[in-house]
């Protein structure tokens, strides 16, 4: 069962970061120990391992490996851009506070 989901908007980013790069529209996303919060979040373009969890949306890939998945159960990846700038935003319904940069999280 697929615990996470990606965004038509994100789907749309990653599709448009690959494609430019000549890689395949596959985001990785990975929780490091780390930031200002406890956990942070990473972002790659990557290949599909074994035991990832994968959600598709339009044809773009989110996987996640094992062990961050348990971090990140029920998140969903999205694309927003602001007055702030553009980036991929975790929506964790596990993170019991994060940070103000948005990149990092604690349980």
């Amino acid at each position: 069962m697929t615990t996470i989901s990606l965004t038509s908007n994100a789907a749309k980013r990653v599709a448009f970061i690959a494609d430019k790069q000549g890689k395949p529209a596959i985001l990785r996303l990975s929780v490091d120990g780390g930031g200002c919060a406890g956990f942070s979040y990473k972002f790659g373009l990557g290949e599909v391992e074994a035991d990832d969890a994968v959600a598709e949306t339009d044809g773009v890939k989110l996987v996640v490996d094992p062990v961050s998945l348990d971090l990140l159960d029920g998140s969903q990846v999205d694309y927003v851009e602001d007055l702030g700038g553009a980036a991929f935003k975790v929506t964790n319904p596990n993170a019991a506070s994060g940070c103000g940069c948005g990149s990092s999280f604690s349980i």
